[in-house]
């Protein structure tokens, strides 16, 4: 190979580089939620290191799910500090709209309480279902869009998989009753940003 070809080959190879990432307003690079294969790009570097590297408080941290992406975005004045593949409800399309029918809510939420969990790595519970969740709920009920003796349901979460079964992440297999879950190695990485005051905001 001419020294010419080994330039350009050279400079294909390095713009190649870029192709799963932009640059912030910074000149750093930070990533896109979605490849072309459309699978949720990961940083590897551990949030942690992110977080003490950027200098970033943790109580400035939010947390932002798109459900139709299948991404968990760890959010810091409105920049992605890193972002996670998840699942959802067995019934992931739509609003939750009562208890039992498999669907994770959507809305903007808070955190109740976080712990270490026997099955699913940790449990991240949400403070679901809100005021605004109770006024979709009595709608629907007005409307007749659900039953007059419909439950709203309650105890959604963020947590991880069973032990061995993180290919469901992987191979989005919305497994759960409406939580959102994660790969015990990400949820475990996750898992110290949540405080008592932190917005979760789950869309579409």
């Amino acid at each position: 190979m001419n020294n010419m070809s080994s330039i350009f080959t050279y400079f294909v190879i390095w713009i190649a580089s870029f192709s799963s990432c932009t640059l912030d307003s910074k000149g750093d690079a930070i990533q896109n939620t979605e490849n072309a294969s459309n699978e949720v790009w990961v940083n590897p570097i551990s949030l942690d290191k992110i977080i003490k590297d950027k200098n970033i408080k943790v109580e400035e941290l939010s947390i932002l799910v798109e459900k139709s992406k299948y991404v968990l975005k760890v959010i810091h004045k409105d920049t992605i500090v890193k972002q996670f593949p998840i699942v959802l409800g067995r019934n992931p399309v739509g609003d939750k709209m009562q208890e039992g029918d498999y669907k994770t809510p959507e809305g903007t939420f808070g955190m109740v309480s976080k712990y270490a969990h026997a099955n699913w790595k940790y449990f991240i519970w949400i403070d679901y279902p809100t005021e605004e969740s109770w006024k979709r709920f009595n709608e629907r009920k007005a409307n007749g869009t659900i039953k007059k003796d419909a439950k709203i349901g309650g105890e959604i979460g963020i947590h991880g998989t069973p032990e061995g079964m993180d290919h469901w992440i992987s191979q989005k297999e919305n497994w759960t009753f409406g939580c959102v879950s994660l790969s015990r190695t990400h949820i475990a990485e996750i898992y110290p940003v949540f405080h008592k005051k932190i917005k979760i905001t789950i869309v579409k």
